[in-house]
C-alpha cells in the first residue's frame, strides 16, 4: 500500500508542476521577471513551512550542510531561473521537450555513481518510448523545431540540475526529515537567487498583485507547486527513488497540455493524443521491467 501512495504522490506532484508552466507564463506575461518568479514562490513557500518546521536548524555535518546547499542550487535557483529565462529566448516546445530529459540524466548518472544500479534495457527502452512521446505532446501540430542556443543552452542546464537535485536529495533522505530537508532546500534556493535578483536590469511593478489573475496563479505556485509539491516529492524520492520517481516527469507535458486547453484555450490535436499515450505506456513500461533492480544505494 505505501508504494501506492509514493507513486500516487510523485504522480500528484508532477501534475502541479505540470499545471505550473501555464501560471509562470502568466507572471510573466504580466511584466515579473524570471528571478522575482522564482523569489517570490519560494519565499512565500519557505515562510509557511517555517511556521512547522522551526526548531532544528542546522544539519549533521558541514559536508550535509554544502549537501543541502547544491539542493537549493540544483533543485532551487539554478533550474527554476534557468527554465524560466530560457521560455524568454526560445520557443516554449523546445524548453519542455529539453527540461524533460531529466530522468534520463538521472538514470545515466546513477548507472554511472553506482555500479549496482546500473539501468536495466527495459527501464531504458522505456524511458525512450515516453521521450518519444514527450515530443509528439509538445510539438502537437508542428513538428518545427527553432534553434536558438541561449534558450536551449539554459533549458538543457536546468535539466541537468535536476538530475543532480534529485540524486542529492535521495541521499540526504536517509538521514533527514522530509520537512527539513525542504525547509533547507528552500532555504538555499533563496540564498543562491539573490545575486541574480540584484543584477537584473530591471524589476517587475509589485502594483501587478493587485491583478486577480496574478495573485492567484502566485499563491499557486508558492503553496501548491513549491511547498506541498517538493514535501511530498521528498517523500516519494525516499520511498521509491529518484530514477523510478523522476520517470513521472514524462507525465508533466500531458498535464501541460490539458491545462493549455483549458486555461489557454491552446488546441490539443491528434498527435497530442497520441503523444500522451506513448509517453504513458512508456512509463508503465519502464516501471514494470525495472521491478527487481534496486531503486536506491546503499547508503
Amino acid at each position: 500500500m505505501s508504494m501506492i501512495l509514493y507513486n500516487v504522490g510523485a504522480l500528484l506532484t508532477v501534475a502541479a508542476w505540470g499545471v505550473s508552466f501555464v501560471s509562470t507564463k502568466v507572471l510573466l506575461e504580466h511584466g515579473l521577471q524570471p528571478t522575482e518568479v522564482y523569489v517570490y514562490r519560494t519565499l512565500l513557500a519557505y515562510l509557511l513551512i517555517l511556521l512547522v518546521c522551526h526548531g532544528r536548524m542546522v544539519s549533521n555535518s558541514v559536508r550535509d550542510e554544502l549537501l543541502f546547499v547544491a539542493c537549493g542550487m540544483c533543485g532551487g535557483s539554478l533550474y527554476f531561473i534557468a527554465e524560466n529565462t530560457a521560455l524568454e529566448h526560445t520557443l516554449v516546445s523546445n524548453v519542455s521537450l529539453i527540461v524533460t530529459l531529466a530522468p534520463l540524466i538521472t538514470t545515466l548518472l546513477v548507472g554511472v555513481l553506482y555500479k549496482s544500479e546500473r539501468p536495466s534495457r527495459g527501464m531504458v527502452a522505456g524511458s525512450l518510448v515516453a521521450f518519444l512521446g514527450v515530443g509528439l505532446v509538445i510539438f502537437n501540430s508542428s513538428f518545427v523545431l527553432a534553434v536558438k542556443p541561449l534558450g536551449d543552452l539554459l533549458a538543457l542546464a536546468a535539466a541537468v540540475s535536476w538530475a543532480v537535485y534529485s540524486l542529492v536529495l535521495r541521499k540526504l533522505s536517509a538521514f533527514y526529515t522530509v520537512l527539513f530537508i525542504t525547509r533547507k532546500t528552500f532555504f538555499y534556493g533563496l540564498l543562491t537567487a539573490l545575486p541574480f535578483l540584484f543584477t537584473e536590469p530591471e524589476h517587475g511593478n509589485l502594483k501587478v498583485f493587485s491583478d486577480t489573475a496574478v495573485w492567484v496563479n502566485f499563491i499557486f505556485l508558492g503553496v501548491f507547486c513549491s511547498m506541498l509539491a517538493f514535501l511530498i516529492w521528498a517523500w516519494a524520492v525516499k520511498g521509491i527513488g529518484a530514477v523510478k520517481a523522476n520517470n513521472y516527469l514524462y507525465v508533466q507535458p500531458i498535464i501541460t497540455l490539458v491545462a493549455s486547453a483549458v486555461f489557454l484555450g491552446e488546441q490539443v490535436t491528434w498527435i497530442g493524443y497520441l503523444g500522451c499515450g506513448l509517453i504513458l505506456f512508456g512509463v508503465v513500461l519502464a516501471d514494470r521491467l525495472s521491478q527487481g533492480h534496486p531503486s536506491k544505494p546503499a547508503h
